[in-house]
């Protein structure tokens, strides 16, 4: 008996996964001749609305001599999400067809269950063009590369660390505070000087972690937005940094940190750094509207209760014009030469700023990117009792895709390939094309365990800061690290996106949570293995067109392997992975036969041999 329905075949469904408003979506259902259904209906409701709406499929004939077809169509016309499941008017009484977990099979229940989704977007949404086929790469300014030219600076309230490859400090001090004051003088001319290093790799894009003045090393807590930490140099080495990588064809997006600054600021002022100003110290402040005071000075909202980190008010009229205005800061480093943001904790920035901020970014230039910081399935998320608008053409081009690395990654740990490849399937049927082509597919952040660590490593379970900065990879566990990470890569930068590389994940840095996933870039002691691999998927990115924007088909998955193929109308590629501790021996789609192996792998006889815990890939090129 064939299933009932599946929202991820074109048979039951065409067009597949989200739909631009006003596009007509057709459905089939096959139901067993069995239960004499008299009537089928198509039951939809709009997010939030209270009512379901009723459309009545039409029997169009038999798929077997045990199963009736039934038809119709639906067109949704507003931007956001439906819902919607299937009714039977059956001899049995009414059932439905409910999806059932973990792998999108459907079946014929007495009651109804979950609905599918279908993301609708706005009509003519677009995305830059210049993200897609290319490799981002993520800096942590800190840690990266320091130029050796040293600063003349004010501030003596931080601790210089002399040896570039230790630990960052992760003792508390004798407040039993954790100030991230220490600091390896990383700067913006090391990350120019390292520029010939990136385009080696195929980076087109650099994203930086915050780089406005501020106190801590990370940087989250801004002390004034209008100009560079002297740590990290001026604005014109910004400005320098931008153009050097313009010519390589590197484009760079900064970090906005828009939903806090730190307390010691040029806007809040609470330690007096900045003289008598500021809204902690003066409440006729010009910025003191940013800010939501329960009892000024010392009670006010601060970002999960840090009071370093005093939250603003995004749509505070002051506030918004600051960062979104004509000559505010969003428009002041596009200026400068940036070609994004990057919204730090964007599902805590209300709509309204997400949506003044497109604005301010896409008229100082059209092709600009904005990509949001938000962990889970960006097209259907909820925070602070509202369904979010991310992915629907009026807030966001792209977000960080930790959904797809949480796939990845445990699929490299043992998960099922099936669960994996649902995870997957998931995210390619809700978000929009427009926004899928540059999603940002990471395997480590600054916020995340290193990769390497994660597939190789003792888990962490909660342990704490000493056995983090005690714990290494032992020799054998890298060894086997480096093989899975390497298919876990291959998986990164060939799935539909734009693949992110965190600094020195290429050069097979380890490490468990902040601060130890922010060590220094390992100048003289990379693995060269993974650099050569990095360098070989950054090449196989720019010469294959299907990576760009092609179709994806879901070709096997089960249990330690699994493949797909991307396509478009020049290239195909057959992507396998296999994670058995044994070689596998598999019969390539139609037409790959006699494809030449990307990586090695041996193709004879019609048949490809796949060795273990690695993968392969085939291409063919179409006249």
């Amino acid at each position: 008996m064939p299933v009932p329905f599946d929202s991820q075949k074109l048979y039951y469904r065409s067009p597949f996964g989200a739909v631009e408003q006003d596009t007509k979506i057709f459905l089939r259902i096959l139901v067993p001749r069995r239960l004499k259904t008299q009537k089928a209906e198509l039951c939809v409701k709009y997010d939030y609305d209270y009512n379901w709406v009723f459309t009545n499929f039409l029997w169009a004939g038999t798929f077997d001599d045990d199963t009736e077809i039934w038809e119709c169509s639906f067109t949704p016309d507003r931007i956001g999400l439906y819902w919607y499941g299937f009714k039977l008017h059956t001899n049995e009484g009414i059932r439905y067809i409910v999806p059932s977990d973990p792998y999108n099979i459907s079946t014929i229940e007495p009651s109804p269950g979950r609905s599918w989704q279908i993301t609708c977007y706005k009509k003519g949404f677009t995305t830059p063009k210049w993200p897609v086929g290319g490799v981002m790469y993520q800096i942590f300014p800190d840690r990266f590369n320091f130029s050796g030219e040293e600063k003349s600076l004010k501030r003596t309230d931080f601790t210089r660390n002399e040896d570039w490859y230790a630990l960052p400090k992760w003792e508390p001090d004798e407040n039993g505070e954790i100030t991230n004051s220490d600091f390896f003088m990383g700067d913006l001319k090391g990350i120019t000087q390292k520029l010939d290093y990136l385009e080696e790799l195929g980076v087109s894009c650099i994203y930086l972690n915050p780089i406005g003045e501020a106190y801590s090393n990370h940087r989250y807590d801004t002390g004034d937005y209008s100009h560079v930490d002297p740590i990290l140099g001026t604005d014109e080495d910004f400005k320098e940094l931008c153009r050097e990588a313009k010519k390589r064809g590197i484009h760079i997006i900064n970090d906005g940190v828009f939903s806090h600054t730190g307390s010691d600021s040029v806007y809040f002022n609470r330690s007096g750094r900045y003289g008598n100003g500021g809204a902690y110290r003066d409440k006729n402040s010009p910025y003191y509207s940013w800010y939501k005071f329960n009892e000024w000075p010392d009670n006010y909202n601060s970002w999960w209760g840090f009071y370093t980190l005093p939250e603003v008010i995004e749509t505070s009229p002051e506030f918004n014009e600051y960062i979104n205005g004509k000559d505010g800061i969003v428009r002041k480093y596009m200026r400068y030469g940036n070609s994004g943001w990057r919204l730090d904790v964007a599902d805590e920035l209300p709509d309204e700023f997400i949506e003044n901020l497109r604005k301010s970014v896409k008229e100082e230039n059209p092709e600009a990117f904005i990509v949001g910081e938000v962990w889970e399935d960006a097209s259907n998320k909820e925070s602070y009792g509202a369904r979010r608008k991310f992915l629907l053409g009026e807030q966001l081009d792209s977000v960080m895709n930790y959904v797809f690395r949480n796939a990845i990654l445990d699929f490299c740990k043992g998960q099922d390939a099936r669960c994996t490849m649902s995870t997957i399937m998931s995210v390619i049927e809700n978000y929009p094309r427009p926004v899928l082509r540059v999603l940002m597919n990471s395997l480590s952040t600054h916020d995340t365990e290193r990769a390497l660590t994660m597939i190789a490593g003792e888990p962490l379970n909660g342990r704490d800061r000493r056995w983090q900065a005690e714990t290494h990879l032992s020799e054998e566990q890298r060894e086997m690290g480096i093989k899975i990470y390497k298919v876990a890569a291959a998986m990164q930068y060939t799935l539909p996106g734009f693949p992110c590389v965190y600094y020195g994940d290429e050069a097979g840095m380890e490490g468990y949570r902040d601060p130890f996933n922010r060590c220094c870039y390992p100048w003289g002691w990379e693995n060269k293995e993974l650099i050569e691999w990095h360098k070989k998927l950054g090449n196989l990115r720019k010469s294959c067109s299907a990576l760009w924007d092609g179709e994806f088909i879901n070709v096997y998955a089960k249990e330690r392997r699994l493949e797909y193929i991307r396509h478009d109308d020049h290239s195909a590629i057959f992507c396998t992975f296999n994670l058995y501790d044994r070689g596998v021996v598999i019969d390539p789609p139609p037409g790959y036969a006699d494809a030449k192996p990307l990586f090695g792998s041996r193709l004879e006889n019609g048949k490809l041999y796949v060795g273990p815990l690695s993968c392969e890939m085939l291409i063919l090129e179409f006249n």
